[in-house]
């Protein structure tokens, strides 16, 4: 197989479309039941921390950063991270996870959390929240709930409620 050109690109509202489309293809209706779709509904991407990715015009990844708080820390939610089912399995999810982590760190922001794999995730620095620690809105399995901290001890002291930040 070919080699395929990615180019990995900031989310502009023009995106957002495509990118639901995307997140229907890939997760399905039941997506918006989910604690973390729930979390997010109706806020903006961070802008310069969301990321696209494309072949030629071809839409085929997106990772998008919420702020949100975590307890009374400011922190982004990462999610979600999709990749165009044909698509997966290329590199094209761990390059966006990498893009929206190292502008987040760049830009100054020191937390994220999301929902998903900890196999995955790990691999980019995510590890298990303890416990007890943090509350989302709605159900979520313990083991799935993650965070990175993108400033050593960012997580030190950090627990509550996970709330919309305002």
């Amino acid at each position: 197989m070919t080699e395929l050109t990615l180019d990995i690109a900031p989310i502009t509202p023009a995106d957002l479309s495509q990118i639901e489309k995307l997140d229907e293809r890939a997760f399905g209706p039941g997506r918006f039941t989910r604690t973390a779709y729930r979390l997010r509904e109706g806020l903006p991407p961070v802008t310069g921390l969301s990321f696209v990715a494309r072949v030629g015009t071809f839409l085929v990844g997106a990772n998008i950063m919420t702020a949100i708080r975590c307890g009374g820390a400011p922190a982004l939610l990462l999610g979600p991270l999709t990749v165009e089912p044909a698509f997966r399995s290329r590199g094209i999810g761990e390059r966006l996870l990498t893009r929206s982590l190292d502008a987040a760190r760049e830009a100054g922001h020191r937390l994220v959390i999301l929902v998903g794999d900890e196999p995955y995730y790990s691999r980019a620095g995510f590890k298990r929240v303890p416990m007890g620690r943090l509350a989302m809105p709605g159900p979520v399995d313990p083991a799935r709930l993650l965070y990175c901290e993108l400033a050593p001890g960012a997580f030190d002291g950090v627990q509550g409620a996970v709330t919309r930040a305002t």
